[in-house]
């Protein structure tokens, strides 16, 4: 298995949110926005953010974004992380949240976030795995104010 992870482009938006559409499917709660997810909105958050695709034998089959808080801009929220679903179980999201985190201390960022939706605690595991720690003071920028609130965690990239 041939596996890449690139950094996404403006030319990658309309993918982004077919990948984002498809791999929130039937595993992501129907009144997420993700599902929703247009080529318009990927392509603010890749010109305000950044994004990774994420490539198997040249086939995309995941992505990621990440956005920095309008208040801090050296702490990124990492949003819309998926892989399809044909492409789970063999921890291939590890190699997305891996190039944000390594990107992030490339661009000498203070933090990293993440939300964790109410209905996917058994992310907060994995989430702990890569130096994750759950934040219960923090808000999710982007959060749903028609679901439960998110679980916010951070890691710092300043050690």
């Amino acid at each position: 298995m041939n596996l890449v992870v690139r950094e996404a482009t403006k030319d990658d938006a309309r993918l982004i949110a077919e990948l984002t559409r498809a791999a929130w499917a039937g595993k992501v709660s129907v009144t997420s926005s993700g599902h929703r997810e247009t080529a318009v909105i990927v392509a603010e958050h890749l010109r305000d953010g950044g994004g990774f695709v994420l490539e198997v034998d040249d086939q995309p089959v995941g992505s990621v974004r990440w956005l920095p808080l309008d208040a801090e801009q050296d702490v990124w929220e990492v949003c819309r992380m998926g892989v399809l679903p044909q492409y789970r179980g063999s921890n291939l999201s590890q190699h997305l949240l891996e190039a944000v985190i390594h990107h992030g201390l490339a661009a000498g960022v203070e933090e990293v976030r993440l939300a964790v939706r109410a209905d996917q605690p058994k992310l907060i595991d994995f989430y702990t795995a890569y130096e994750f720690e759950l934040a219960e003071e923090l808000e999710y920028s982007h959060a749903n104010p028609l679901e439960p609130a998110p679980l916010v965690m951070r890691r710092s990239l300043r050690h």
